[in-house]
């Protein structure tokens, strides 16, 4: 299926998604795909730091709102469909000592069996609920990545993890807002409503058109800009953490599940 326009996008199953990344004939972002299905934010770790990293998540749901956790050393996490994590993701972000030392497109290689899969909500996945209403979502509609930013606002540490929260952007008109805002209530684990809304340096970002991850705004005079939390604040703990592996997703490259996007709780 062509995946030129965003409706083709839209129509694509996840799982016909999550092949074409394994095939290694997608490595885009995956906002606007598969509409209806959850899309995950990404953190892989050793098995020694997972029940840390799991109190993180339950102290900061969020942010990081959990979906699913797999076996040690098993790629696989069946309650969220038939997934190889090693393969299923266009590009992951490997952290060595905290550091982002690359980003590759394949897991395989440097797979070890103490390795811990947790999956975390996004907010690509109440997108397609704000697209139905026939509300513009500008960074899709430009066929760019949301924004992300680094943000003052903290979060409760756990174990070695800790840090601030990132947020993602999106601007729309007044009215607008107002329905996104009520519509991505409805999704606490693509987390839900904004945690800020307006002024950007009141939560510590200093230039809106300079994101610390993704593409640059889409924004329109008379605009609001609404700020929700956002997966990628594990990897500000990651790096604080300094575990000798850890690996995520690249910001806005995601894993498409096989859960609804309405899902309101996992096992």
């Amino acid at each position: 299926m062509p995946i030129e326009t965003v409706a083709a996008r839209a129509l694509m199953s996840a799982s016909e998604v999550r092949q074409m990344i394994r095939q290694g004939s997608l490595r885009v972002p995956t906002t606007g795909f598969a509409e209806g299905f959850m899309q995950a934010n990404l953190v892989i770790l050793p098995e020694r730091h997972a029940s840390d990293f799991r109190l993180f998540c339950e102290r900061n749901p969020k942010s990081c709102p959990l979906l699913g956790v797999g076996e040690p050393g098993v790629p696989g996490l069946p309650d969220l469909g038939s997934i190889d994590i090693r393969t299923d993701v266009a590009r992951y972000r490997v952290y060595r000592s905290g550091t982002h030392v690359e980003t590759v497109e394949d897991l395989r290689d440097i797979w070890r069996d103490d390795l811990v899969t947790f999956a975390l909500g996004c907010s690509f996945s109440f997108e397609s609920a704000i697209l139905r209403a026939g509300i513009d979502i500008r960074h899709i509609s430009a066929n760019r990545n949301v924004p992300m930013y680094a943000t003052n606002l903290p979060t409760s540490p756990a174990g070695p993890f800790a840090g601030s929260m990132v947020v993602s952007m999106r601007a729309f008109r007044p009215a607008d807002a107002i329905q996104a805002i009520i519509l991505s209530e409805r999704y606490p684990l693509a987390h839900g409503a904004p945690v800020h809304i307006g002024d950007p340096a009141e939560i510590g970002i200093k230039d809106i058109n300079r994101p610390d991850y993704g593409d640059p705004p889409v924004i329109e005079p008379g605009d609001i800009l609404g700020f929700w939390a956002c997966g990628v604040t594990p990897q500000l703990a990651l790096q604080q953490a300094k575990l000798d592996l850890a690996i995520t997703h690249e910001p806005g490259f995601m894993l498409v599940t096989d859960l609804p996007a309405d899902t309101q709780s996992v096992r």
